[in-house]
């Protein structure tokens, strides 16, 4: 029986990443293929998934955006970074950012349902304020699960075993609606039920079907 059902920040409550790379090209120049390929680069050098660093707590922003910039200037030499604010990287990643309304009105009925929510996500430390500002409309969440102050991310098997403690529940109790096909696989390891986002309408209905509570609309 489902108890407790977390939810992933970034591609679940956020916009898609994809639509989050287009919009941070219009504030900065920098196509997504050209910041993709220079954090790909980044990961490289650093023989780890590149946000892992920093989503791990292990590295400052300010260290990290430094080397993605350097990676950048390698492989694009002429590209004009100087609308990039590298400084405060997270406030302009976020800026004008809003919530998936949708998936804030789930987590609002969810708890009203008596089910608990929770936020599990691989962050970093200096974006705190910035995402904990979007997700305000999904109302109150009752534990949130951040890699960077607990040294573990998604998927390692820490990270949901942790979740598991907060929640007071066990992994069969658990679900995780996350975007990324190997943050589920990995939640399904543990025991949780998991509900890969591809669309809103897609995790709506498969969440509905998992906890027994109509979210998703009228067709």
């Amino acid at each position: 029986m489902t108890a407790f059902v977390w939810f992933d920040f970034g591609g679940v409550l956020s916009p898609p990443l994809e639509e989050l790379f287009r919009t941070y090209e219009k504030k900065t120049g920098i196509r997504p293929d050209q910041l993709q390929g220079a954090m790909a680069e980044l990961g490289r050098e650093l023989g780890e998934p590149p946000l892992a660093p920093i989503e791990s707590g292990r590295m400052p922003q300010a260290e990290w955006t430094a080397l993605l910039s350097a990676a950048l200037r390698r492989r694009w030499p002429e590209l004009d970074q100087s609308r990039a604010d590298w400084g405060d990287f997270g406030r302009q990643w976020f800026d004008g950012v809003t919530v998936n309304a949708e998936i804030a009105a789930a987590v609002r009925t969810l708890r009203a349902e008596g089910l608990g929510v929770g936020v599990l996500s691989n962050n970093v430390r200096e974006w705190e304020p910035y995402w904990r500002q979007i997700i305000e409309p999904a109302g109150e969440f009752d534990r949130v699960v951040d890699s960077c102050l607990h040294g573990v991310r998604k998927p390692e098997p820490e990270i949901y075993r942790l979740a598991q403690r907060e929640a007071r529940a066990g992994g069969e109790s658990c679900v995780l609606v996350d975007d990324l096909a190997e943050n589920c696989r990995a939640a399904e390891r543990e025991g949780w039920t998991a509900v890969h986002f591809r669309t809103t309408d897609q995790a709506l209905r498969e969440l509905s079907a998992v906890t027994g509570v109509r979210l998703t609309r009228l067709w």
